[in-house]
């Protein structure tokens, strides 16, 4: 997909559905943002990013081990488009209880994650969006 930039691997993420997106990094939310009516007091909400853990030393990817609960998430790619496309979560986040809104962007945003249940392990890398 000519409209998707800083790909991963072209091959495993140009699927049928569409073109999948890969989870760059996970956030929480220390400090809430604000937002107000004539956006003179709009402010951005304050970030920490959540750190990953190797399951074994050898590995070259860690897991992101997340509770139930919202997080925000950044794609590694980006768009290259003047055009809005759809952003959905993957049906693999979804059978597995988490998911983020459906947006229609030119360009990549910061999505709120939501995770469910007992919460969810989610690879370095991993598939979590796809571009319809």
């Amino acid at each position: 997909m000519d409209e998707v930039e800083d790909v991963v691997h072209q091959g495993t993420q140009d699927t049928d559905e569409g073109f999948d997106l890969t989870l760059g990094n996970v956030y929480v939310v220390e400090e809430a943002g604000r937002v107000d009516f004539g956006g003179g007091e709009l402010e951005e909400p304050e970030l920490t990013r959540v750190g990953t853990e190797k399951r074994n030393g050898e590995d070259d990817y860690g897991w992101w081990n997340l509770d139930a609960g919202t997080y925000v998430v950044e794609h590694n790619e980006t768009l290259n488009t003047d055009e809005d496309v759809t952003v959905r979560t993957r049906t693999e986040l979804l059978n597995r209880g988490a998911y983020h809104p459906t947006v229609r962007v030119a360009e990549l945003p910061l999505l709120p994650l939501t995770v469910g249940g007992d919460g969810l392990r989610l690879k370095e890398n991993a598939r979590v969006s796809t571009v319809v």
